[in-house]
Order: structure tokens, then sequence, then C-alpha cells
């Protein structure tokens, strides 16, 4: 047998260094070639470390928590050429350990039967002159014979004599119990719990702090009456879903609306570098998907050139792939634009903070039924409040709010999605 390194994998360019999430396996661990032996946390994703062959895991260097870099030693592993060798003689010692272990429970067993069968027969001496029914409550309760006393003249212990005492007895344990479970709930209520923060979350809060003291950010907003799509989607959504295999939700007209109008007002896809502004000629929209670890932005790339299908079938593998923790780094690099729906929350308004070194990103909010003007008339629509940040050092009012209004256009009038116009 031989031991082989459990080495840290290569990092991202960006990413300097990472730390242990969680050790799968113990030392002692008999562990089969490609089985996760660790997860490692960047600032991103998790990476998997398999078992690069059939062995045992021999020691670990490095614990949970521990900030490790690319190519570290964390841990060793011991090759071993027949697995079924050592499966077999871990039974045997088990087995004969767990022997050992009855044999002596089992003495152990019976000295305490000795025990209590020669402490009943002195108790039977000291009270044979006790009825069996009193002698059953005795054992049954665990009364202490010696403190009780008869209150008959000769001090003659009687079945009336046991009752009461075990009404006293029950009194009084229904007493502590009551006080215990109420101090319980008490204190239940002040419970303090200290977490380490995740790699991921930390990084989530420097980036939000990092977009509040860095850009000039403001928010503009509008409204949408969501009833043409709403309608689309009832007409249409079982063919949909039967032609492309997926459902026909709102976030692809979302992003296509999205796409015209970066399309129009190009400094809305564009980012500061120091002293230069750099224009991009491709659409790429990163999506805020919520997971376990925290809010993420993977990307769709190119998504001019995506089908409303191609749309919707992306974003529930990328949701998938973050509920599921298997985000990958190419997932999430990249992306102009950013989209984040709080609506399926409930959230009726809010101000989305940019996501550098992004200039833009639009917030979605809940559809409510809201009485709205229309034509004069006062009638219920299913409305939508839209909510646009942006870096005011690159993008003026007269950008911004024409980039909300043409979003808002391309969602209430859904044919101009296809006229381009």
């Amino acid at each position: 047998m031989s031991n082989l390194e459990i080495l840290v994998p290569d990092l991202p360019e960006s990413v300097s260094d990472a730390s242990i999430a969680v050790w799968h396996k113990k030392p002692g661990d008999i562990v089969s070639f490609d089985e996760v032996l660790v997860e490692i946390e960047t600032d991103k994703v998790i990476i998997e470390v398999p078992a690069v062959a059939d062995g045992i895991l021999a020691n670990i260097l490095e614990d949970k928590g521990a900030v490790v870099k690319a190519r570290q030693v964390i841990g060793y592993l011991k090759e071993t050429i027949n697995k079924e060798t050592v499966i077999i003689n871990n039974d045997t010692d088990n087995r004969n350990d767990t022997d050992n272990r009855n044999d002596t429970d089992n003495r152990n067993d019976q000295n305490k039967k000795i025990d209590i069968l020669v402490e009943k027969k002195e108790k039977d001496k000291e009270n044979n002159a006790l009825t069996p029914s009193i002698r059953r409550l005795i054992m049954e309760y665990d009364l202490d014979i010696s403190q009780i006393k008869g209150k008959d003249i000769n001090q003659r212990i009687n079945i009336e004599d046991i009752k009461n005492i075990i009404e006293n007895q029950q009194k009084n344990t229904n007493v502590n119990i009551h006080s215990t479970v109420k101090d319980s709930i008490s204190n239940a209520n002040r419970v303090e719990e200290r977490i380490p923060m995740t790699r991921l979350r930390k990084r989530i809060a420097e980036r939000l702090i990092e977009a509040k003291n860095n850009t000039a950010m403001l928010t503009t907003f509008n409204e949408v009456n969501m009833q043409p799509i709403i309608k689309i989607r009832n007409q249409y959504g079982d063919l949909f879903e039967k032609e492309h295999g997926i459902r026909l939700g709102f976030m692809s007209f979302y992003v296509k609306a999205v796409v015209e109008a970066l399309k129009k007002y190009p400094e809305l896809n564009a980012f500061i570098d120091n002293d230069d502004i750099i224009y991009h000629n491709y659409f790429d929209v990163s999506i805020a998907i919520s997971t376990p670890r925290g809010l993420v932005t993977p990307v769709l790339n190119n998504v001019d050139s995506m089908s409303m299908a191609d749309i919707e079938r992306k974003i529930k593998e990328l949701a998938t792939k973050g509920r599921d923790g298997k985000l990958k780094i190419e997932d999430l690099i990249g992306g102009n634009f950013t989209i984040t729906n709080g609506g399926v929350f409930g959230s009726l308004m809010s101000t989305p903070i940019l996501n550098p070194p992004q200039s833009a990103i639009l917030g979605m909010h809940v559809i409510k039924d809201r009485p709205m003007a229309l034509q004069g008339e006062i009638v219920i629509l299913p409305m939508m409040y839209l909510a646009l940040s942006y870096d005011h050092r690159l993008i003026d009012g007269r950008e911004s709010i024409g980039c909300l209004v043409k979003v808002k256009e391309a969602l209430e009038d859904p044919i101009r999605l296809l006229l381009d116009i």
C-alpha cells in the first residue's frame, strides 16, 4: 500500500485561495475511487475533490474552515490493492470486539440480576407482613419502604397508606414537570448561535458595500400592465410546453424585453473601467438566483440569439444547479446587465443594488390586481412595478428612463418583440 496526496484543485485566475467546507470522510474510513472526500469553497462555487483510488483515508491535514491554496496537500489517502480483504479483516476484528464486549456485558448483567434477587429477598424478610397488592404498588412506583409509616395503632402499612403516598408523589412530579417545561420554553426563546460566514456570503457583502461606496447609484420606477403576457401564457402555455418540453414562464419575456432596450440604450450595457467606458456589442444577461448558500448571478450568454424556449430551459438548468450547489466558475463569469425578480418572494417594490462592475440592474416584482384608469374607466388589471437601478456616472436620466419605458412597452405589447420595434 502507498500513501497518495489529496490536493486542492487548480483555482480560477480571479480566486487566490479557498477554504475547506466539509470533509465527507474521517480518518480510517474506507473510500472508493471517485468518491467525494472533501468540498472546497471559493468566493463563487464549491469544488468537490474525489478520491483518486480505492483506499483508506489516512489522515487530514486541514480541517473544516481552514484557508488553503491551489495544489496544497490537505490529506493523505492510503491506497489498498484489495479492498475486500480490508473489509473482511475489519469485519473479523469487529466481530471479535463485539463478542468480547457481549461476554463482558452478559457477565455484568448476570451479576446485576443476582444482586437484585438478594436485595429482594432481604426486603421480603423485613416486610413479610405486606399483602401482595401493597408489594406490587411498592415495586411499580419504586417506593422506599423504610420511609413509609402505617397510620393504625400498630403502624402497619395498608393499601390506603400506599395510595396516599403515590398521589402526593404524582402531584409533586406534575408541579416539577410544569415548572421545567415553562423554564425550557422561556430559555428556548433566548438561544443564540454563532456561525461563521461562508466565503460566498462574505463576497456578497463585499460587493454590495463596493457598489454602494463606489457608484453614484440611483433608482427609477415604472409600472407595467401584465395582462397581455398573462393572456399569451394562458393561450399558448400548454402548446409551448408540449412543443419544447419546458414551461413558458415570465422570465423569457423579461429577458427579451431587456435585450431590445439595451440595443437602443447601449450605455446600460457598458462598464466604467478607470477613466474609460467599455461598450459591449454582445448581450450577456445575469439572472439573480437564490440558493441555500446565498444569492448568485449566473449568466445567460448571447441571449439575443436565444429563443424563448432556450432561455426558459437555461434558467431552469442554472436554478437547479444553484439549488444543488453544482454551479461552476464558467456559469458565473461575465454578465453585462442583471435581472432580479424579487416578486417570486412577494416583494411589491424594491431598489436593487448594482452588480459590479455592471452599470445597471432591473428589478421585477410581484404581480398584483389593482384598480387602474384605462380609457377613462376604472378597471382591475394585473400590475407590476419595475425598478431600474443605474450608475449615474455613466447613465443619465434620459437613458435610464428611456430604457425602462422600452421594457414597459415591450411587456405591455409583446408583438413589438417579434417586429423589433
